[in-house]
């Protein structure tokens, strides 16, 4: 039985794989179950079997995605809340946040969820909750010691962590987001907009 069950997990698996690149590749209605067996090389009953139908199976794949989520505070928030050099601080925050988000898979599935939230809301915002909503409270929880610290004036933590989010992502995101490719900003230019933010933040909230 426990030979079955592994069996079972590493199909299913596979087939969330395929589901992943043919709701990215064709969108929600363009994709079928059809090309999601045939991706994951098994037979359309076992798509059946796994998921009752698209829905199920595009619901399936975005709490699955979801719960992949990792926050890039959860490891350096004390390192970072203990530093000496408040410029120095938030610009790890900043290349964390970055190097969090600006990766092709995460691009990916925000530009999926964004074109699929009328169809699907609640799992537009369960998305939201599960990444920038657990994320951002993180942040600003490392934003409020460095302002216990004298290091930052803030009014209110979870504004600012959504304030430095803003200045970091919306010029490079939103150009993936309509572009549709992720050199539509290069390396280069990602930094720039990278250190921009983060002088921005500081003229704002620097104590």
């Amino acid at each position: 039985m426990p030979e079955l069950t592994a069996r079972a997990a590493l199909k299913r698996e596979q087939i969330l794989e395929a589901a992943l690149e043919a709701f990215l590749e064709n969108g929600y209605v363009g994709a079928s179950m059809d090309q999601v067996a045939a991706t994951a090389s098994v037979s359309k009953q076992t798509v059946y079997k796994q998921f009752a139908d698209k829905e199920h199976l595009f619901r399936a794949l975005i709490e699955t995605i979801s719960d992949r989520v990792e926050d890039p505070f959860a490891e350096i928030g004390r390192e970072v809340a203990e530093a000496d050099n408040i410029d120095r601080a938030i610009r790890r925050l900043a290349d964390e946040f970055v190097g969090a988000i600006m990766t092709p898979g995460v691009q990916q599935m925000r530009r999926l969820v964004i074109a699929e939230a009328g169809r699907f809301p609640d799992l537009g915002e369960e998305y939201w909750n599960r990444g920038f909503g657990r994320v951002l409270p993180t942040l600003a929880a490392c934003l409020a010691r460095l302002a216990d610290r004298g290091l930052l004036k803030l009014k209110d933590p979870l504004v600012a962590a959504n304030h430095l989010a803003g200045l970091l992502l919306w010029i490079p995101s939103n150009r993936v987001m309509f572009f549709g490719r992720m050199d539509a900003v290069s390396a280069q230019e990602l930094a720039e907009y990278t250190e921009a933010g983060v002088e921005a933040f500081l003229a704002a909230y620097k104590a």
